[in-house]
C-alpha cells in the first residue's frame, strides 16, 4: 500500500502531525489497549468520525456515530454550522460522544459498539452559543458538562460555564452558569476537556486562537472552582503554529500524551501528538519546556503501549467496488440514498444528477449532493474517470475543489451538446456565493468520458494548484485559472465528485464514476 503520508518512520520514532487531514479539535480517549479518536464534522455527513489506534501514531477511520443532523434546513448545507468540537468519554461500559451545535444546543450519541450503530441523537440541553461541551462523571456519580460559549450566537466569548446533568447523562438537571472568566488572561478561551487526578479537577482549554494561540490549563479542588491557570504548551522556537485544542490520554504503563490540532489554512486543522509530563502537579506538554511550558515536537519517540502495529495511513482513492460508500466520502449537508447508487453500474459510483436545494440556479455552494473528501496529504495528484452518457439537458457532473471558493471541471448538456465547462465561485457585492461558468469546447459526439486531475504541488511561495482534463487518459490540457483553494472558517479544502441540475423539482439523469486516484507527489 502506498501510503500518501506516513507518521511512522519505523525506527522507533514518528513525526508530526501524526494525520495530515482536517480532523478538527480532536478528542481521545483509552479503553483497554485501543484509542479512539473522534472529530469536529460541522455541516458534512455522515458525521462525528471514529478513528482507532493502538499506538497513538497510526490511526484508521473506521466508522461515523452520526449518520445525519436531524433538522430540516440541513437538507442545504448549513456551512460553519452543525457539529462542533465533540468530547468521547467511556463510561461504565458505553461510549458517550458530546457535541454542540451552536444554534440548536447540546447533543449526546451513545453506544456499547463504537465500531457499530450508535443511538439517535439525546438533546442534553438546549439553546443558543452553546459550544465544545465535555461531560464529566464524579466519583460521587454526580455528572456534569463543561463547556464554551460562541460569541456569534451568544454575544461573548472568553468564559467557560457548567451545568449539572443526569447521572445518565441524558438531560441536564440544572441551569447553566458561568464557571470561569479568561478575558483578561486567556482571551477566546473554548474547547474545554476534564480530568481529575490527585484530588484536583483540571481542564485542558486552549485560548489565543486557532492560529497563534497556545494551550492552557486550569485546575481547582473544588468542579466549581475558583480555578488556577498556566499556559502548558505555546510554538516557542518551533514551526508548529497555535498548537492547542485536544485531548489527554495514557498508555497502559502510565504514559501519558496530549492530541491536539495545528490551524494548516487551506488543508484545515491537522492532527499532532505531543509528550506530557508532570511537575509540581502541572502538566507540561511537548519539549524544551521553560518554566513548565513546553513547545510542540515534529520528531519524537513512539508512545511504549505495549504493540506495535504496521505504518497506517488514510485512505483517499477509491475504485467503487464495494457494495457500501466508503468511509472517506461525506456529504456537503445530510446525505440522501437516493443521491447515488454503487448497484446501478457495478464497479461505478453513479451520481444523479439532482436539485436537492430546489433553487432554480443551483450552485454546488448550497447543494447536499456534494461528495467530499479531506486532503490527508499536502502535494498530491487526483484523477478521477467520469462516464457522463447519461446526463440530460440542463444537468452537469464533474470534480470540485470546494473549499471558502471552489472551482470545478464538468460536463455539462448544454441544448443537446455535451460541453466541457469550468466553474467557479466567487462573492457578489451583497457577500453572497455565485458561480461564474466558463465553457471549454465541445466534446465530441461518440466520446462517453472523461479524465479530469487536480495537482497541488510545492512552489517558491507554498502550495501551487492546477487543474487538467483530458479525453484519452493520457494527454492533458491544462485550464487557464488562477484559482487556490482556501479553508472556509473552521474546514480545509476537499475534493469532491458532484452531478447536479438547475431547476426546481427537475432531474438529470446521471453520470458515472469509474474511479478516483490520489497519489502523493
Amino acid at each position: 500500500m502506498e501510503h500518501l503520508w506516513k507518521a511512522d518512520l519505523e525506527d522507533g520514532t514518528f513525526k508530526n502531525p501524526i494525520l495530515f487531514a482536517d480532523y478538527s479539535d480532536p478528542d481521545v480517549i483509552r479503553v483497554d489497549d485501543t484509542y479512539y479518536m473522534t472529530a469536529s464534522s460541522f455541516n458534512y455527513t455522515p458525521g462525528l468520525p471514529i478513528l482507532v489506534s493502538k499506538d497513538l501514531v497510526n490511526w484508521k477511520l473506521v466508522n461515523y456515530a452520526l449518520a445525519k443532523i436531524d433538522y430540516e434546513k440541513y437538507k442545504i448545507p448549513q456551512h460553519s454550522k452543525g457539529v462542533w468540537a465533540p468530547a468521547i468519554r467511556y463510561h461504565e461500559g458505553r461510549f458517550y460522544i458530546y457535541y454542540g451545535m451552536p444554534d440548536e444546543g447540546f447533543f449526546m450519541v451513545s453506544t456499547e459498539d463504537p465500531l457499530g450503530k450508535w443511538d439517535e441523537p439525546v438533546l442534553v440541553l438546549e439553546g443558543k452559543g452553546l459550544i465544545d461541551s465535555c461531560p464529566f462523571w464524579d466519583d460521587d456519580g454526580r455528572a456534569y458538562v463543561i463547556h464554551g460559549y460562541a460569541k456569534s450566537r451568544i454575544g461573548f466569548k472568553s468564559y467557560l460555564g457548567i451545568f449539572e446533568m443526569s447521572p445518565d447523562g441524558k438531560k441536564a438537571i440544572t441551569e447553566d452558569h458561568l464557571l470561569y472568566n479568561g478575558v483578561e488572561t486567556q482571551p477566546t478561551i473554548e474547547g474545554p476537556k476534564v480530568y481529575k487526578r490527585n484530588g484536583y479537577y483540571y481542564i485542558f482549554a486552549p485560548a489565543g486562537g486557532v492560529k497563534t494561540g497556545w494551550q492552557t490549563v486550569l485546575r481547582s479542588s473544588n468542579i466549581y472552582g475558583p480555578y488556577e491557570e498556566k499556559i502548558v504548551m505555546k510554538q516557542g522556537n518551533s514551526i508548529t503554529n497555535g498548537p492547542h485544542q485536544g485531548g489527554l490520554v495514557d498508555t497502559v504503563n502510565g504514559d501519558e500524551w496530549f492530541i491536539h490540532f495545528q490551524d494548516k489554512g487551506l488543508y484545515g486543522r491537522i492532527t499532532h501528538l505531543q509528550p506530557v509530563v508532570w511537575e509540581n502537579d502541572w502538566p507540561v506538554i511537548g519539549i524544551n519546556a521553560v518554566d513548565g511550558c513546553g513547545e510542540p515536537c515534529i520528531v519524537h519517540k513512539k508512545p511504549n503501549t505495549g504493540i506495535t502495529e504496521a505504518p497506517a495511513s488514510l485512505e483517499a482513492s477509491d475504485d467503487f467496488k464495494e457494495s457500501k460508500l466508503n468511509l472517506l466520502w461525506q456529504w456537503l449537508g445530510n446525505g440522501s440514498d437516493r443521491f447515488y447508487s454503487l448497484t446501478a453500474h457495478e464497479g461505478f459510483l453513479r451520481l444523479y444528477a439532482l436539485n436537492p436545494a430546489e433553487k432554480e440556479d443551483a450552485i454546488l455552494w448550497e447543494e447536499a449532493n456534494v461528495l467530499t473528501q479531506k486532503l490527508v496529504c499536502p502535494y498530491f495528484r487526483a484523477v478521477s474517470c467520469m462516464h457522463f452518457t447519461g446526463l440530460s439537458e440542463g444537468s452537469q457532473a464533474g470534480m470540485v475543489m470546494m473549499g471558502g471558493h471552489y472551482a470545478y471541471i464538468a460536463v455539462k448538456v448544454v441544448n443537446g451538446s455535451k460541453m466541457l465547462v469550468f466553474g467557479r465561485a466567487y462573492d457578489d457585492e451583497k457577500g453572497m456565493m455565485k458561480e461564474e461558468i466558463r465553457e471549454l469546447g465541445k466534446l465530441s459526439d461518440d466520446l462517453e468520458k472523461i479524465f479530469i486531475s487536480f495537482t497541488m504541488t510545492e512552489g517558491i511561495d507554498g502550495p501551487e494548484f492546477r487543474m487538467f482534463y483530458s479525453c484519452d487518459g493520457e494527454d492533458e490540457t491544462p485550464v487557464d485559472t488562477d484559482f487556490m483553494p482556501s479553508d472556509h472558517t473552521w474546514v480545509g479544502s476537499k475534493i469532491g465528485l458532484f452531478a447536479n441540475v438547475s431547476g426546481i423539482e427537475k432531474e438529470g439523469g446521471y453520470a458515472d464514476f469509474e474511479y478516483i486516484h490520489v497519489k502523493a507527489v
